[in-house]
């Protein structure tokens, strides 16, 4: 609830933090940049929208049977098992010991009172405990009773002959004849034969449930005349670091699915045969956001990856390939279950601040050296903003084939502004699997679909069907949550708040079948329109499903004009434009003014963009735009958009389009028609869709795009024939240890003799704002050219070094380094200097810039910038290398940002 966060602002957030940097974290009424992904973490989400595949040799298989649909009556013999478990020698309760049902996949743990309760349907007649560093114990029990216990668990048997403790100086750590390394290096050395993957083929099953809770909610927040009639939704029980605290749940998912691997030709798929959510903050307008909160909480951990993705970041694991050069190690113990020895290694950061665990790994000794179980947490200095605390505890079995498979992955991780005080969110994601198979091979044609397959009926709120097929058993209060999550959507005042905290989220206001806004855009200023009034609104699926409207109108005090822009849209998956998948055609009509060069494509925020600039920008459009497009977007990822577009261009404020002719004759107007086509693949993409636009996840995947803009002369008022086809590669590298980079490839291409404005202008960022993706110390229209390539670089550090300088350590700070090269030209045709008939460039004076043909010099500018000061701002110190006598240009440049980030 935005209303919980907000009453813990104004109690508890300096007056400074509220006036300066809150404000900062929207723009045209939505989140933005990384704020916008801190507020889903806090307030979190709704599930992505799947979709189903169409293998029909194979879907009958993957099918679960409803047995409520076979009986309607079902006599359920259920078997329940509940107590406490405590250590024998000192009768202290032991957390996280493993119930399993024996012969079975139902499985729980111990709270940390050593407390357990599982159920399931079945005739159960043994329990098993187990847990690193204890005894096994197997228990008889009476089936289809409930049955009350109370273990005591003992510890493990030592083999440690002796341990000796010896005063004086401390020994230097070295990897050089450690024991323990030695033992690393046969674990590392050993990875390929032990993985999942080396299977040929595998298949298992999957129980995945995931929870989100506020907690540490203010007192007078809790006893308030607001929140008074919510208190049923309170959780007093919960378990948090330890304590026993006050929760407010506010989101619970659990997911069943059937997972297949081959390994040769590589090939995963997931079939999601059932899923249910509960989200009582369904005010973010956000589709895919699970997919982010799983991420957060460790999609897919595996141990001998070398790097482990969580908490948004990646951190090396222990047995990573280079894991010795980063961590130490110590042999704890050798310890024997049953009737198995295994070697206990704790290990810790050479550098606390570094992205690194500590924690300890139990291995086998029977020369395979796999993992049996690890514990994997963080220090207290580690360089990852707002986490308080993270705990992962994965468990293996062994298995026909010799291998250790998982059969247990629990994290736990919760956050917070402030590290040790104030209002947090503690999420715990839980994942059984179970049922594994190797090597059992499908049919060929099954492992030509998609990577995710989802079943017909995959949503299951039925409270019967998850008792027969939960692997776990759900606490007393994970029970009710269901419940009183029901029973909040249901009032009248809760649906009050979220329609109130939706409009402040998504900037717009929803009335049903229309919405208004964007709120944010309906006041701005920038110099050529002054003060600028806006309002718009939009259509949604309850006004129709194939039909959809948008638009705006706008007026500037200084300018006198008013502005529109007015759309229609036929979904021909009767899916929203703004939702992925897109499928539709839509054709509109734009008036208003701009900044030469930019992207009218986008969503129209130049008012915005202008509010705060560096230097000075008189050169201004109007813009009288008709557009004619069809938008496809593909389950993979690829998408395309065929189109057609009229646009009439008047220059404003200083800006003059003038012919290069003996009378210097004015143009007023300049018009172009084009037939546009533009194509994107981003394989593998996972995207958090908002309100207008879609955020892509980074990964390791690049995305491609290619756009063609073919003019046509006569047609419509168009003056001119030509061809623009630009080309973009962008992708994060990602080095463990020393962050990631960021790469981007750019090119383009002109045929045709064209004016200025219709030549690729250089994008440019005259505003205090750091901005990726233009040239942060250039000029508006200072650079035009008809054939250009360029790359663009930035290297995030993550702290790599800072962290490791004393007495600046312990500040946390980011490391950031870009470089950004334009290497291009104009060809003598396209220069008014050479060929007649075109328009003049500007010429600079007065404090603008001019505007310039790139030349044979690439354009460079380089900068280092330090990030995460007080968690959120970056500072970047922007370098110019050449093209310095251009008028209005300065060489270096301040450039600022807000980003909150883990």
């Amino acid at each position: 609830m935005v209303l919980i966060y907000w009453d813990y602002i104004k109690n508890n957030v300096p007056t400074w933090w509220r006036k300066t940097l809150l404000p900062l974290s929207f723009k045209n009424g939505n989140l933005t940049g990384r704020w916008f992904f801190f507020y889903l973490l806090i307030f979190s989400f709704n599930v992505s929208a799947q979709h189903i595949d169409s293998l029909k040799q194979t879907k009958d298989s993957l099918k679960i049977s409803d047995t409520t649909k076979q009986n309607k009556s079902p006599v359920l013999e259920i078997t329940t098992v509940s107590g406490r478990i405590t250590d024998a020698l000192t009768g202290k309760p032991i957390p996280n010991v493993t119930i399993t049902f024996s012969q079975s996949a139902h499985a729980t743990s111990s709270d940390s009172q050593g407390k357990f309760f599982l159920s399931a349907q079945g005739s159960y007649k043994r329990v098993s405990f187990s847990l690193m560093g204890s005894q096994p114990l197997n228990k008889e029990i009476k089936p289809n009773r409930v049955n009350e216990l109370q273990i005591h668990l003992k510890s493990s048997q030592r083999q440690l002959q002796e341990v000796r403790i010896s005063a004086g100086k401390r020994k230097k750590y070295r990897n050089k004849g450690n024991p323990a390394v030695e033992l690393i290096q046969e674990i590392i050395d050993h990875k390929n034969i032990n993985r999942m993957q080396s299977a040929d083929y595998l298949q298992y099953d999957q129980y995945e449930r995931i929870g989100l809770s506020f907690f540490h909610l203010s007192p007078k927040f809790i006893n308030g005349s607001f929140f008074s009639k919510y208190k049923f939704m309170l959780d007093t029980t919960q378990v948090i670091n330890g304590e026993t605290q006050t929760s407010l749940p506010v989101f619970f998912s659990e997911k069943l699915s059937q997972n297949f691997f081959r390994k040769k030709p590589s090939k995963s798929i997931k079939f999601l045969q059932a899923q249910k959510e509960l989200n009582i903050i369904k005010f973010v307008d956000t589709v895919g956001v699970n997919i982010y909160i799983n991420r957060i909480y460790g999609d897919n951990i595996d141990i001998y990856e070398n790097n482990i993705f969580i908490i948004t970041n990646q951190f090396l694991s222990p047995i990573a390939d280079h894991a010795p050069d980063f961590y130490k190690f110590f042999i704890a113990d050798t310890i024997k279950i049953g009737n198995e020895k295994f070697i206990e290694v704790n290990f810790t950061p050479r550098n606390k601040g570094d992205l690194l665990f500590e924690g300890k790994l139990l291995v086998t000794m029977d020369g395979r050296y796999a993992v049996k179980s690890c514990e994997l947490d963080v220090n207290s200095q580690i360089n990852i903003n707002f986490m308080r605390s993270l705990k992962i505890v994965l468990d293996f079995q062994k298995h026909d084939d010799g291998r250790y498979y998982m059969n247990k992955s629990d994290v736990k991780a919760d956050f917070g502004i402030f590290k040790e005080k104030g209002l947090g969110v503690i999420g715990e994601r839980t994942v059984y699997r179970s049922n594994y198979k190797l090597n059992s091979r499908l049919p060929d044609g099954f492992y030509k679909g998609k990577d995710l397959q989802i079943a017909d009926n995959v949503n299951q709120p039925d409270t019967t069907f998850w008792l027969h097929h939960r692997t776990d058993t759900l606490s007393k209060q994970q029970e009710l949550i269901y419940e009183h999550i029901n029973k909040l959507e249901n009032m009248r005042s809760f649906k009050r708040t979220t329609w109130i905290a939706s409009a402040i989220t998504n900037g717009f206001a929803d009335l049903g079948a229309v919405q208004l806004g964007q709120i944010g855009s309906a006041l701005s200023y920038n110099n050529q329109e002054g003060v600028r009034f806006q309002g718009g609104a939009r259509t949604t699926p309850e006004f129709n499903k194939t039909v959809y409207l948008d638009g705006y109108a706008a007026y500037g005090t200084k300018d006198g004009i008013a502005k529109y822009d007015l759309n229609t849209y036929f979904s021909l998956n009767k899916t929203a434009p703004y939702r992925f998948p897109n499928d539709y055609f839509k054709i509109g009509y734009l008036y208003d003014v701009s900044l030469p060069g930019q992207d009218l494509a986008a969503v129209n925020t130049q008012a915005a963009l202008t509010s705060f600039t560096t230097g000075k920008n008189d050169y201004w459009l109007y813009n009288k735009i008709f557009n004619l497009v069809y938008v496809k977007d593909f389950e993979n990822h690829f998408s395309y958009n065929l189109g057609f577009v009229n646009w009439n261009q008047q220059a404003a404020g200083t800006l003059l389009y003038q012919l290069n002719d003996a009378d210097n004759t004015i143009v007023r107007n300049l018009t172009t028609s084009e037939v546009d086509l533009g194509l994107r693949y981003a394989p593998h993409e996972q995207i958090i869709q908002g309100s207008m636009v879609r955020f892509s996840i980074y990964s390791k995947y690049p995305i491609i795009s290619l756009q063609i803009n073919h003019g046509i002369a006569g047609f419509l008022g168009g003056s001119y024939n030509y061809n623009n086809i630009t080309a973009n590669i962008a992708k994060r590298f990602y080095f463990s240890q020393l962050g990631y980079s960021d790469v981007a490839l750019l090119g383009g291409y002109i045929t045709g003799k064209v004016p200025f404005p219709l030549l690729d202008i250089s994008p440019a960022n005259r505003s205090i704002a750091y901005d990726p993706n233009a040239y942060n110390q250039m000029g508006y229209l200072e650079f035009v050219s008809d054939h250009y390539v360029g790359l663009n670089f930035t290297q995030s550090f993550n702290g790599f070094f800072l962290n490791k300088i004393p007495l600046i350590d312990h500040l946390k700070w980011r490391e950031y380094f870009s470089f950004k090269v334009l290497y291009g030209g104009l060809r003598n045709e396209n220069n008014p200097a050479y060929s007649s008939g075109l328009y003049k460039f500007p010429v600079g004076g007065n404090g603008t810039n001019g505007t310039y043909a790139l030349g044979n010099v690439p354009y460079i500018e380089g900068g280092v910038g330090i990030g995460n000061i007080f968690k959120i701002v970056r500072v970047d110190l922007i370098k110019r290398f050449n093209y310095l006598d251009h008028p209005g240009i300065s060489q270096y440049g301040i450039k600022l940002s807000f980003n909150p980030d883990f």
